[in-house]
């Protein structure tokens, strides 16, 4: 079986880039791992930019669409110290520049604007290979085995299409997460509801920090980011969730009570995560027939904010670049890959820089001053 434009990973890159490309007329399939969309959640909140990731839905012809999904009130802001002093108390401006969504209402929205034919599910890449002249062959872990014309990897961090472009690796930043949700928080979570406001939080001190969402009908999303060693995590028993718990809210001691509530109230189980990124300046020569976008391409801390902005506008760029290019994708990937390295850079740099602003020895006062700057975003 061959493919004009193959697509590995139906996250929301791969997906933008799909719908983008469909609109100029260009077919594409996409090939995923998950047996379905609805196989696992989808996380939590994603504020959507105005510079870049509301760029690509507008691209996208979507942004209509996505206006009736948006969190109203979402981007309120708060930042607390560790005995819970609101410090900073913003609400919601309303003027839309970074409105709240769910990532699964975000990928559905995605999704149904896309041919019913556009992805393969169940399809789990085991190996790639160069064919030579930019095509490739795709294996997949069932045996089954496609050749591609043009490869785009959207594949996440631990892409199998980057090594064919670079040898480099994700390493750990120093920090690890721990997720959990707290549920109808307004009735049974009262004073963590009140402490976390309409919006976020940023309850910070140096090394560790509480972090929150509200999000729709009064769940809070927690998450706890500590500076620790990589295998850290490693320590705690997380097949049981209210130990796992009570053993990370050993690290806030003294903390506010609604605070460290956000944490031993968690009614799910903990989902503990690492935080890895490519290097800032993660380039590569021009290989024919492939490429990558989103985190397969330049996979940062989630301290900018900008994953999954700059994912779908990735997507949409190199569809663009494709289409304004027929028959000639020597010429899009070359434009593609120019404007994607210098945003890239940019963003994953202010990602490196927020991280350490955020847990260093003047934390949460750090953040506050970093707040009080005028955006630099184009």
């Amino acid at each position: 079986m061959n493919t004009p434009i193959t697509i590995i990973g139906a996250g929301l890159g791969g997906l933008m880039l799909a719908r983008v490309l469909h609109v100029h007329g260009i077919a594409s399939t996409i090939y995923e791992a998950e047996v379905s969309p609805d196989m696992r959640a989808q996380g939590g909140q994603l504020d959507i930019h105005d510079y870049n990731g509301q760029v690509a839905l507008k691209a996208a012809g979507l942004f209509d669409e996505f206006t009736a999904i948006i969190h109203a009130g979402g981007e309120a802001t708060r930042v607390l110290d560790k005995h819970g002093t609101v410090l900073l108390d913003e609400p919601d401006d309303g003027t839309g520049n970074r409105p709240e969504v769910q990532r699964g209402d975000l990928r559905r929205l995605l999704l149904n604007s896309l041919p019913a034919d556009t992805i393969r599910w169940g399809h789990r890449l085991a190996s790639v290979s160069s064919l030579g002249n930019g095509r490739h062959l795709l294996t997949f872990s069932d045996g089954r085995t496609v050749e591609s014309d043009m490869l785009v990897g959207a594949d996440g961090a631990w892409s199998k299409i980057r090594p064919l472009l670079s040898e480099a690796r994700p390493a750990y930043v120093g920090t690890s997460f721990i997720e959990t949700y707290l549920f109808d928080a307004d009735i049974h979570h009262t004073a963590s509801a009140e402490a976390v406001g309409a919006g976020a939080l940023f309850a910070l001190a140096p090394e560790k920090a509480i972090l929150a969402h509200r999000e729709a009908d009064g769940v809070l999303h927690t998450y706890v980011a500590l500076n620790k060693p990589e295998d850290w995590l490693e320590g705690i028993d997380f097949s049981d969730a209210s130990t796992a718990l009570a053993r990370v809210a050993e690290e806030f001691e003294g903390w506010a009570p609604e605070l460290t509530a956000l944490i031993t109230d968690g009614e799910t189980d903990a989902i503990p995560r690492k935080i890895y990124a490519l290097p800032i300046d993660h380039t590569w020569g021009r290989v024919p027939g492939v490429t990558l976008l989103g985190d397969a391409a330049h996979l940062m801390s989630p301290f900018a904010g900008e994953g999954a902005n700059l994912a779908m506008l990735d997507g949409a760029e190199l569809g663009k670049a494709i289409a304004a290019n027929a028959g000639d994708m020597k010429a899009a990937l070359r434009a593609y890959e120019a404007e994607l390295f210098r945003r890239s850079a940019s963003a994953a740099a202010e990602a490196e820089r927020n991280l350490k602003l955020c847990f260093d020895e003047s934390a949460p006062y750090s953040l506050l001053n970093l707040f009080s700057q005028p955006s630099t975003n184009q």
